[in-house]
């Protein structure tokens, strides 16, 4: 799932970066501490990967040049930095004071964006085969607070060209989060606590209908019935497993039937 991460390039009322802010009604400054300079150097830090060093200029870009569209930019710049430079929690807060403070930006859509990616790839992106964690093991409320955001995104700007990659990554999320309750209810029944499992497979089959985690979670969910001798429960589950999934794998071999962990073949 690629998709452009850096801020696009906001419509700046300059003519290249070394003129000062005069179509901005801002006094002139010279060549080497305007913002537009501070910002050029910002981006060739970013370039080579010294998020620190850029972080500090886009800091003073955003002071030097504040009310403009180039302060708006360094400030996306900024939160995008953070976020690479490992500060999830301070690109987090940048990019929701970006949010508060410019409902009315150009790049609002990004920023949005940007802030569903920070959460994502914090709890989902670790997909590389070097890692074996199951990520639907992890603790889910990034990935529930990258989902608010790309909705977000999705609802108020349904055209931006950020939104198609967004709607992946929401499938993607919803998938991850049925995955994270079956697993809960899967921990449950193999150590005999079969009420908390039966509640967990029930919160996945209510909540996740259209995810393939519903399977496996009508099985845990008759199972668990049947163990707590919950009969006409039990026979309910499993005549709803039957009509949905009647090749089922579970049917024929029980807990057997389980593939390998979903995230290896993502």
């Amino acid at each position: 799932m690629k998709s452009p991460l850096l801020a696009p390039r906001l419509t700046f009322c300059v003519a290249a970066l070394a003129v000062a802010l005069a179509g901005c009604g801002s006094t002139a400054i010279s060549d080497k501490d305007s913002p537009e300079k501070l910002y050029a150097d910002a981006r060739d830090e970013m370039a080579s990967g010294s998020y620190d060093k850029a972080i500090k200029l886009l800091e003073r870009v955003e002071g030097r040049a504040a009310g403009t569209l180039l302060a708006q930019q360094a400030q996306l710049d900024q939160a995008y930095a953070q976020w690479r430079s490992g500060e999830r929690a301070t690109a987090l807060a940048t990019l929701d004071r970006f949010i508060k403070v410019h409902p009315s930006s150009p790049a609002l859509d990004y920023a949005m964006y940007l802030k569903g990616i920070v959460n994502f790839n914090d709890n989902l992106g670790i997909l590389s085969s070097i890692s074996r964690q199951d990520i639907s093991e992890r603790d889910q409320q990034a990935s529930r607070d990258a989902y608010q955001a790309f909705k977000q995104l999705v609802d108020q700007f349904p055209d931006s060209k950020y939104s198609a990659d967004a709607r992946v990554r929401m499938d993607y999320i919803v998938n991850a989060l049925a995955q994270y309750e079956l697993h809960v209810a899967r921990y449950y029944y193999r150590r005999g606590a079969f009420l908390a499992a039966a509640n967990r497979a029930q919160y996945t089959v209510r909540g996740y209908q259209q995810t393939p985690s519903v399977e496996e979670a009508l099985y845990i969910l008759a199972q668990s019935y049947d163990k707590l001798g919950l009969n006409d429960l039990r026979d309910d589950a499993q005549r709803v497993l039957k009509a949905n999934y009647p090749d089922s794998r579970f049917l024929r071999e029980g807990m057997r039937g389980r593939n390998a962990a979903w995230w290896q073949f993502w």
